[in-house]
Parts: structure tokens; C-alpha cells; sequence
């Protein structure tokens, strides 16, 4: 006996080229940035001091970064919530979020991630850039003497992704002619079957050290639960909620 919880179709968008123009869209494999784009964010000049987005083409990773805060797929829901529905994600390019303080003290001292990005950040590993990937720098200075407390990381998370929801209302709309692939998963109960649970820890623990929990886009900040908020009780998902991004990672 077998029942189907849930459906959830990927449909998956690659990019070739990542560039800098008027305006942001997608067509034909390469993904355009509106240059002006942090002029559009909702920034606190209180305590940002400056926000540079970059564009990083695979291999040229010789340069240094300030904090890696996160590495995250570009990815929207098309139809349904997390877990089940339609989600367009895009291949081939990531998103990275880096912050510090302009006087280089970094977002988390203790174990930073700034340094030589060819040192720092191991491609071709789960949740990880390939060695061919583009990767959209999301980078964050902050004004000197600002405290650094656990609001400070959460508006940096917040400002990156209202940056990329930019580029997910473009492929909500995209046609599902212009995908490359399409991915069909199911959740099913086999009740013949043994009851498998993978557990899976994560972070909740200080300003640096936590999750979101079912955000309202894949991977996306808006919408989620901290999971320090939620007293780091023990949650349980899906297969496909987990494959559709429902943790986001801020660590």
C-alpha cells in the first residue's frame, strides 16, 4: 500500500554568463543584474556602511573576501508552499553573502571565513559552488562601532534577500520552454515498508549560529523561523521540504 503526500516538480534554469545591465532578467542562459539594484534596498545608513555586489567567474578565486555569512542557490516557488508544488532554480550560479566592519573587524571573529577565497571556500561539495559555477558576491561593510549583536547578521541575511528576490520574480515567470531540465520527487508513505529518519544538527546558538526554518522561498530569509526562537526544539520534515530548501543555513 503506498500514499502520495506530496509532488514536487523542479524545473531547473542553467546560466552561462552572469552580467551587469539596466535591468534584472534572464534570457538565453545569461543572467542580468540591474547595476543600480542596491540603490533599491531598503538600507539602514546607520549601520551599513557600504554594499558592493560583484561578480566572481569560475576559477578567479585568488581574492580576498571579508566573512563568507553563506553560500545559497538562487531558487523561487512558482506553485505551492515548500515541499510540494512547481520551484524554478537556477544552475550554474550562486549567491555569497560576505560582511565586516569597514575597519576589517569581521562578522564572526571567532572562526572567520575571510581570507583567500581559493582557501576558504571548498567547491564541488554539498551546498557548495562547482569549480565551473558563477558566483554573485553579496558584499557588506558596516559602519565602525556598530554593535555587534544578533539583530546585526539577521538585517545583513534580510538585505541579501530582498537582493535576490530581485532575480526570483524574474524566473517565477519564466516559461518552462526555456528550462533545461525538469525534476519530479514524491514524498510517499509505504506502509509495507521500514520508517527511515535521517537526523540532521544544526546551528542555534549566538548571533552567528543560526537557521531559518520554512522561509516562503527556497533557501530565502522572509517568512522563516529562527530556530533559536523556536528553543532549538527538534523539528521534522519531509524529504522533499528538505530538498526544497526549507533550512536556510546562516552560518
Amino acid at each position: 500500500m503506498e500514499k502520495d503526500m506530496r509532488r514536487l516538480v523542479i524545473r531547473t534554469f542553467h546560466v552561462d554568463r552572469v552580467v551587469f545591465s539596466d535591468s534584472t532578467g534572464y534570457r538565453e542562459h545569461t543572467l542580468s543584474i540591474d547595476k543600480n539594484m542596491t540603490n533599491k534596498l531598503d538600507i539602514d545608513k546607520d549601520i551599513i556602511d557600504n554594499i558592493s555586489i560583484n561578480i566572481i567567474e569560475p576559477g578567479d578565486h585568488d581574492r580576498h573576501v571579508n566573512c563568507i555569512m553563506d553560500i545559497l542557490p538562487i531558487s523561487t516557488k512558482v506553485l505551492g508552499v515548500l515541499g510540494e508544488g512547481i520551484t524554478h532554480t537556477m544552475t550554474g550560479v550562486y549567491v555569497m553573502l560576505n560582511g565586516a566592519e569597514k575597519n576589517g573587524r569581521q562578522m564572526s571573529n571567532f572562526g572567520s571565513s575571510d581570507g583567500m577565497l581559493s582557501e576558504q571556500l571548498m567547491l564541488d561539495r554539498a551546498g557548495t559552488p562547482g569549480k565551473n559555477d558563477i558566483i554573485i558576491q553579496f558584499d557588506v561593510l558596516i559602519r565602525e562601532g556598530t554593535e555587534f549583536g544578533r539583530k546585526l547578521p539577521l538585517a545583513i541575511h534580510a538585505l541579501c534577500d530582498n537582493f535576490v528576490q530581485e532575480i526570483r520574480e524574474k524566473i517565477k515567470r519564466l516559461d518552462i520552454k526555456q528550462a533545461d531540465e525538469k525534476h519530479e520527487f514524491h514524498d510517499i508513505i509505504r506502509e509495507d515498508k521500514k520508517k527511515v529518519v535521517i537526523i540532521k544538527q544544526i546551528g542555534g546558538q549566538g548571533a552567528m549560529h543560526d537557521n531559518q526554518l520554512f522561509p516562503f522561498e527556497p533557501s530565502g530569509f522572509e517568512g522563516g523561523f529562527s530556530n533559536i526562537d523556536m528553543l532549538n526544539m527538534p523539528m521534522i520534515l519531509s524529504p522533499n521540504e528538505y530538498r526544497d530548501g526549507a533550512i536556510r543555513a546562516m552560518t
